[in-house]
């Protein structure tokens, strides 16, 4: 492979939603420092709408049938890899399966995270974390294999493209609801991924901005617990489909959830985000936090971690003083208020 060769970068992150959001600043800041550059994504399809309409990607692979281990699916991924003669890889989640396709597809250069020894012996270049000291951004973290590959860019601002389309019915959204009443959106899973509130602690939350007549409210679950679902008066809810989300958190006034996977495409959409995070460093803000938009983040006190952390982020659901419904309120109530009046 020449030195003066194009670029022709696969980027594999065959992850949840969050994590591939955290990955769109990489083929924008590649194209940037090679013009001439080809990018191609390769991710689960759950996560492919991610980058649909991406005018930085030029190619989607869908990794589902590979990661499946059906019958001949290797060599089929193999025969797409090597048609589109890609030079350049970057594995932003260490796989063995994917590290040796990406080597028998001849791909010359090869990054990685970690020092695993399938990467080892296939020759893949190593980019360290250093056990997250310093902690930095994870979307940082995730730019350093483009560094590697000579990408010069501290820019990791997360973006989400919409279609013509789907901006004119993002604006309908807004055009059927009261023009005088903000809409908040409200998402209660987190896929057990990180801390979270207990249902009926947002069903109090709705309560509350209910009560005060001035919100319309999204919830962007597609499933909720039944006894969740009949306590749901008065709410709006989204379609299937993570288009269908993307357009309902366009056209939010602000986004509220825990740290997981749809505050990031809200953070990637431009939409202001209200996001709940615990105080362990894996969890922290100053890794997680959404990228691209106006973010607030609210934690627990540190008194109440000191006491009262199960040091388990899947079991900590910040009950018993940690976060609140009225809590959350607040917060809303003052970041409104405040953009009431700078806006006069």
């Amino acid at each position: 492979m020449s030195s003066n060769s194009p670029k022709r970068v696969l980027i594999v992150r065959p992850d949840r939603l969050g994590d591939v959001v955290l990955a769109t600043p990489l083929p924008r800041e590649i194209k940037r420092s090679f013009p001439d550059s080809f990018v191609a994504v390769m991710i689960r399809s759950y996560a492919a709408p991610v980058f649909e309409h991406n005018p930085f990607v030029d190619e989607i692979i869908l990794a589902d049938d590979f990661l499946s281990k059906t019958k001949g699916s290797f060599w089929r991924c193999l025969k797409k890899l090597r048609a589109l003669e890609l030079n350049h890889a970057l594995m932003l989640l260490p796989h063995e399966r994917i590290n040796y396709l990406l080597f028998a597809a001849g791909i010359k250069v090869r990054v990685g995270t970690g020092h695993k020894f399938f990467q080892f012996i296939t020759n893949v270049k190593s980019v360290s974390r250093n056990k997250y000291k310093p902690l930095r951004h994870e979307a940082d973290y995730c730019m350093d294999l483009a560094r590697k590959i000579g990408v010069v860019s501290w820019n990791y601002r997360t973006e989400i493209f919409l279609s013509a389309e789907e901006k004119l019915r993002a604006a309908e959204i807004r055009k059927r609801m009261d023009e005088k009443k903000k809409i908040i959106g409200v998402h209660f899973g987190s896929g057990n991924s990180c801390p979270n509130l207990k249902a009926g602690e947002y069903l109090r939350l709705i309560r509350l901005l209910q009560s005060e007549k001035k919100y319309e409210i999204f919830v962007t679950d597609v499933e909720l617990p039944r006894e969740i679902e009949k306590n749901l008066e008065g709410v709006h809810r989204v379609g299937k489909g993570l288009r269908n989300l993307f357009i309902v958190l366009k056209s939010l006034d602000l986004f509220i959830s825990s740290s997981t996977g749809p505050s990031h495409a809200a953070a990637a959409l431009e939409v202001p985000t209200l996001t709940l995070f615990c105080r362990l460093p894996a969890c922290s803000p100053w890794l997680w936090s959404p990228m691209g938009n106006e973010a607030i983040y609210l934690q627990p006190e540190e008194k109440y971690c000191e006491s009262k952390c199960p040091q388990n982020p899947k079991i900590c659901n910040f009950d018993d003083g940690g976060i609140t419904a009225e809590k959350i309120f607040g917060e809303i109530e003052n970041y409104l208020f405040e953009k009431r009046s700078n806006n006069n």
